[in-house]
This record gives structure tokens, sequence and C-alpha cells, in this order.
């Protein structure tokens, strides 16, 4: 039986898609980009898959109200229980049928077995070069991913910081479940961006859209019922962008106990009344914490620029 390499979800943008800024928010594109990837890993690996990893995403075009949108999943690379799927967002008229890409990122799904544990997945085959170029990317951002995950897991974030903090607290609904019983992976990404926009818009006082989130990494399930935590606090501000490191939490009611189950870099940017981005206040770092995670954030952004075929945006300098 031959199995699918690529899936593609296609449909309109519909008004309740519909974020702060008039357009489609950063957080249901992120929605989209997961359930897209999830099909694509299921339809591979025959196996019930959590997301594990999304990589960087940039939200340069947005997706308008109404517009026929086109999500499509491709898997690039697999290891033994992993598979890396390039997703690709675009949009455009529906009386035409014509769209163009809006973004793209790489996601990292794992295949699991009844139990929970990892389970093997058939191996990726490229069939032509432009597939051979694919898997090569996708195994040159393997020590990319390597050096942010462990920049970002040496990290700690305490009450010392100075900077614009918000911390967002609600239990997870019946209606945030997956597939397998557990909140989507999309969703979670929803409740970043709300988090970060939050922390942005305080901060500059103006309204904010997300443009970049990077580094998305999932330790551990998040289920139906769980007192969820998400922090967003300001580590950076750049030519334009907010940097905002967001952090989930989540844990039973009852045992008044949180756990990290994801954390990940959210770059904002603020827009004026005619929904033109602009320059925000500089922070400056005051105590001890806020110049070492000034530093983090700007190591973070020098080790993605120096991944193979990395331009970063003015919004990231």
């Amino acid at each position: 039986m031959s199995r699918p390499g690529s899936t593609t979800l296609r449909f309109l943008a519909a008004p309740t898609d519909e974020g702060r800024s008039g357009t489609v928010d950063a957080g249901r594109v992120l929605e989209w980009v997961d359930k897209a990837a999830y099909a694509a890993a299921v339809g591979w690996s025959q196996a019930y898959c959590v997301t594990v990893y999304v990589g960087n995403i940039h939200f340069a075009n947005p997706v308008q109200v109404g517009e026929l949108v086109e999500v499509t999943a491709t898997i690039i690379h697999t290891g033994r229980t992993s598979m890396h799927i390039r997703t690709v967002v675009s949009a455009g008229d529906p009386r035409t049928g014509e769209t163009t890409m809006r973004s793209e990122c790489l996601v990292i799904f794992v295949a699991t077995g009844e139990d929970g544990r990892p389970v093997p997945v058939p191996k990726y085959v490229p069939g032509n070069e432009t597939e051979r170029l694919w898997e090569d990317y996708a195994l040159a951002r393997v020590k990319v991913r390597e050096q942010i995950v462990e920049a970002m897991n040496r990290q700690t974030y305490t009450d010392d910081g100075t900077a614009e903090r918000v911390v967002l607290r609600f239990l997870a609904a019946p209606t945030d479940v997956n597939w397998g019983g557990k909140v989507h992976g999309g969703i979670v990404m929803h409740w970043i961006d709300d988090a970060a926009a939050l922390c942005a818009t305080r901060y500059s006082g103006l309204p904010t859209v997300a443009v970049f989130s990077g580094g998305i990494r999932f330790q551990r399930p998040l289920l139906i019922g769980d007192l969820v935590e998400v922090e967003a606090r300001l580590v950076y501000t750049g030519n334009k962008g907010m940097h905002i490191a967001v952090h989930v939490r989540s844990g039973r009611p009852e045992s008044r106990e949180l756990h990290q189950t994801t954390y990940c870099l959210t770059v904002m940017v603020a827009r004026n009344d005619e929904g033109a981005s602009v320059p925000v206040e500089p922070w400056t770092p005051v105590t001890g914490e806020d110049r070492r995670l000034a530093e983090h954030t700007k190591e973070l952004i020098m080790i993605r620029a120096a991944a193979p075929g990395n331009r970063l945006p003015n919004h990231l300098l």
C-alpha cells in the first residue's frame, strides 16, 4: 500500500477567524498548520501522532477573511519515530482560485502507540532532486534546532525581571480536545499568540500582530480539565520587533503543581491606524536577569542567522 507523502487542506477563511488586527491572526494560522501537518503525519505513519516541534514561521503577509486558504503539509524527512513536515500556507481570491504563499515552516511529529510511547515510522526516500534538496534542508536544520533548544533550556525566569509580563490562567476546555483526547497543539499555539499579543500591546500601547514564532517545543501532553498558565514576557526589542518569551505550564487543578508543557519565542510588531508597522520605544534592561535574557535573545537571533539559507527580516535584527 502506498503512503501519502502530502496533504492539502482547502477552505475559506471565516469571519470567526478574524483577529485583533482585522486579518486572520497568527494563532489561527498556527492551528491550521498543526492540523495539516497532523493529517500528513498520520497518513504516513498510520498511527496517532503528537507535535514535538514547530520551527521558524514568518507571518509576512496576512490572510484576509473571505480568502481561499490552502495549507499543504509534505513529508520531507523521517527519523526512527519522527516525521519532518514542510507546511506551506497560501491564500487568494476564491473567484480566481489563484493563491500566493503567506507563510511556511517545518513541523516535527512523532508517532506513538496505544501506550503513548514512540513507535517506528516507515522510512522516507526522496524520489527526485527537489525532494532530495528538501530533505537536505531538514537535515541541515537538525543542528540549528539542537542549538536553539539547548540555549532555551538553560534559561531561567524569575520575578527579578522588570520587563512587561502577563500571565493568563484558565482551564483547558472539552472544545480544545484533539483526536487522541489531549489538547490540540494548534490550540496551544493560539494561546501563545494571545498572551504574546497582550504583552506586546501593553508595552507599546498600540495594536500588535505576530510576525515570527520560533523554537516552539512541546514537552508533555496537556489534558482536558488541566489548569493552564501561559506566561509571556518581553525580553528584547529590535528595530521594530518586540521579542516575547512565552511559557505554557499545566497540571491538575487539585494538585496545585504546574509542569512546563511548551515554550517558544514570538516576535510582535506594533501597527498604526493605517495598519503599517511602526517602531516602538527601545526597552532598556535594568536588572541582571533583564540583561541575561536580552543577551539570550540575541544569541538565538545569531543562531538563526547562521542557519543555511536564512536571511533574517528587519524585525528580527
